[in-house]
Formats: structure tokens, C-alpha cells, sequence
């Protein structure tokens, strides 16, 4: 049967039992142990980290198959908490905090959250002539597409490779909502299914693929139409009498250009690609994240904004992975950082649908 912590006190007393006779003694924490939000008592005894795990399960909702799993699960936990404490300790800029992700492994995370396609065979190059922002002249200071109305509230993609799926939909509902004044959650549910051209499900994706597939099938449903089930269903084409909403093309932004992908995204929300597989952007949890990834990109996500804090310079970043990551389901990721393809690739691979008035 399964079991999770705060089941019993007969569960924490075999819980404890058995962690006497674990790898406890050889964790190698420092005396001056912290994190933010969690006092250094708490890391600096068994008993203490104990109940921060427990807590920690207990407000994430977690269920472990066994003492032995947990026992395992609770290593990890042990290992993320280390690395987020000394990486706060480290850095300013931005920092770390314990999330739902904190028993899991990088290399699990990675291979459950992430699913950008990287085979872009059959995308098109665009050239800077045919960039339809490139007159864009008086750039405003800063841009907010949430407080113009023009973003649904952050998604959840779960243990689904769906990120391309929910970079391209935020894109089509900002741009749906600007010309007709309606914001409107659409179906990243239909983009799965259906989509299986160059898409592969929750195996990964590309969001010019996606925009295509819009434009070819004449629209794409609302999410109260299409809900999202968090894995690969059978497309459901007896839902094609409900109404649809629209896009009229889409348009690539000049590859690490990004004058023109701010310039782009001034006139709406965007879809970028990034490499988010570093070990801090799986605990990122507020500031300006400027660090500790490459351009090698694994994630779809979908820009939102820029601004400036402190003289530091920023782009605003939507991400799927619900509203308890991050500042509050979005990353300020840091811009004019004197590298082409911005940080973690940003400025590499952009992209932005169109819809005709």
C-alpha cells in the first residue's frame, strides 16, 4: 500500500528506523546550514530534516510505494537541498528554493519536464527582410503583456513532454486576445493528439510545427472544449462543430538577433526556445536569472514582457510547470548579457503567430 509521510506515527517511527541505518552520517552539511525560508536549526539535525521532508511532502502532496523509496526519494532530497543552500550562498542575482521537484534527480527531471524538439529539418530560415517588426522604431522601456490582459493564467504540463504544445497555445491566446479583446484558454490537449506530422506528443515538440498545424486545420479549440489529460489521447475529431479560434500565419524573428525579438515583443507574446535543463533553473525561485546554462535548447516557452530592476535587464518568461515554480510560474530570465544567443539560448529560436482583424 502505498504510504506518505504524515500518515501516522507509527509511519515516521519506521520512517526514522530505518533512516538510523542509512547514509545519514556521511551527508557532509555544513555547521552554518540555511536556506532561505527554513532556519538553520532545521538542517542541522536529523530530527530536523526529517520534518522539513515531511513537511515538504505533506504540502506537495507526495505518495511514496514503500519505506524504501522514501528512504531513497529522502537522499535526493537531501542532495537538491545542498546544492540549493550553496547556491544561494553563492549568488545574488537570483536564487534557489525547495519545490515539487525536490525529490527528484536531474537526470529524472529532465527526462520528465522537458521536451523541446531539437530535429528542425523542415523549419524555415527566416531572413531579416522578411521580419515583419523590423520598423519597429521607440521601443518602450518596458512591456507587460499580463497587465494588458493578454495572458491566461500559468498551465502545468506535469510529467508530459508538452512544453512545445503550451509555448505555442500562450503565443495564439496573446495574439487572439489583442486583436479581438477576448482572452481565451486554448487546448494544448488538441496540439498533442492531433499534431503528429513533425510533433511527437509528450515526446517532445516544436512550436513552428504547431502554429502550422493551426493554420491547416482552421483553428484550434478552447481548453473547456479540449481538456488537458497530461499524457498522449486519440484525437478527438467529433469536437470539430465547436467554434475554433484562429490564426492567420506566423513569422520567425531573426536567430540571435535581439533587438528584433524585443521588437517583437512590444507588438505580443512570443514563443521562445531555451535550454532549461541546468540544476538551477529546476529550483529557480525568484530574481534575475543570469547563470549556469548553455544555448543547447530542451524547453518551449513563451516571453511575455521586458523590463529593467536595478539596472539589470530582463525578459518576462512564462513556463509550464504551474504556479508554485519560479515567481509564481514565470522566471525573469537577464538580456543584454553581450552574447548573441542570450542567456540559455533565448534570442536562438523565436517565433510569434499572426491573426488578421
Amino acid at each position: 500500500m502505498a504510504m506518505a509521510f504524515f500518515s501516522g506515527s507509527a509511519s515516521k517511527l519506521i520512517f526514522m528506523a530505518a533512516l538510523a541505518t542509512s547514509l545519514f552520517a556521511h551527508m557532509g552539511l555544513a555547521d552554518d546550514f540555511s536556506i532561505v525560508g527554513y532556519s538553520p536549526d532545521d538542517l542541522t539535525s536529523m530530527d530536523g530534516l526529517i520534518e522539513l521532508f515531511e513537511s515538504w511532502i505533506s504540502k506537495h502532496g507526495k505518495i511514496y510505494e514503500s519505506i524504501e523509496e522514501k528512504l531513497h526519494r529522502f537522499e535526493i532530497f537531501k542532495d537538491n537541498l545542498k546544492h540549493i543552500d550553496e547556491t544561494n550562498k553563492k549568488i545574488s542575482s537570483y536564487w534557489l528554493a525547495l519545490n515539487e521537484f525536490a525529490d527528484l534527480s536531474h537526470d529524472e527531471f529532465k527526462d520528465r519536464y522537458l521536451g523541446f524538439k531539437t530535429d528542425v529539418s523542415t523549419r524555415k530560415e527566416s531572413r531579416d527582410e522578411e521580419f515583419i517588426y523590423k520598423g519597429v522604431l521607440d521601443l518602450p522601456k518596458s512591456v507587460d503583456w499580463r497587465k494588458k490582459g493578454a495572458v491566461t493564467p500559468v498551465k502545468n504540463q506535469g510529467s508530459c513532454g508538452s512544453c512545445w504544445a503550451f509555448s505555442t497555445v500562450a503565443a495564439v491566446e496573446g495574439i487572439h486576445q489583442i486583436v479581438t479583446g477576448n482572452l481565451t484558454s486554448l487546448s494544448e490537449q488538441e496540439l498533442i493528439d492531433c499534431d503528429t506530422t513533425y510533433n511527437n506528443g509528450c515526446h517532445g515538440g516544436l512550436m513552428d510545427y504547431a502554429f502550422s498545424y493551426i493554420i491547416a486545420n482552421g483553428g484550434i479549440h478552447k481548453e473547456n472544449d479540449y481538456p488537458y489529460i497530461m499524457e498522449e489521447g486519440i484525437c478527438q475529431t467529433n469536437k470539430e462543430e465547436l467554434e475554433v479560434v484562429t490564426i492567420s500565419g506566423y513569422h520567425d524573428v531573426p536567430a540571435n538577433n535581439e533587438e528584433a525579438m524585443l521588437k517583437a515583443l512590444a507588438k505580443q507574446p512570443v514563443s521562445v526556445a531555451i535550454e532549461a535543463s541546468g540544476r538551477n533553473f529546476q529550483f529557480y525561485s525568484g530574481g534575475v536569472f543570469d547563470g549556469r546554462c548553455g544555448s543547447d535548447l530542451d524547453h518551449g516557452v513563451t516571453a511575455v514582457g521586458y523590463g529593467t530592476s536595478k539596472g539589470v535587464d530582463y525578459i518576462i518568461v512564462k513556463n509550464s510547470w504551474g504556479p508554485k515554480w519560479g515567481e509564481n510560474g514565470y522566471i525573469r530570465m537577464k538580456r543584454n548579457i553581450g552574447k548573441p544567443e542570450g542567456v540559455c539560448g533565448i534570442n536562438k529560436m523565436v517565433s510569434f503567430p499572426t491573426k488578421n482583424n
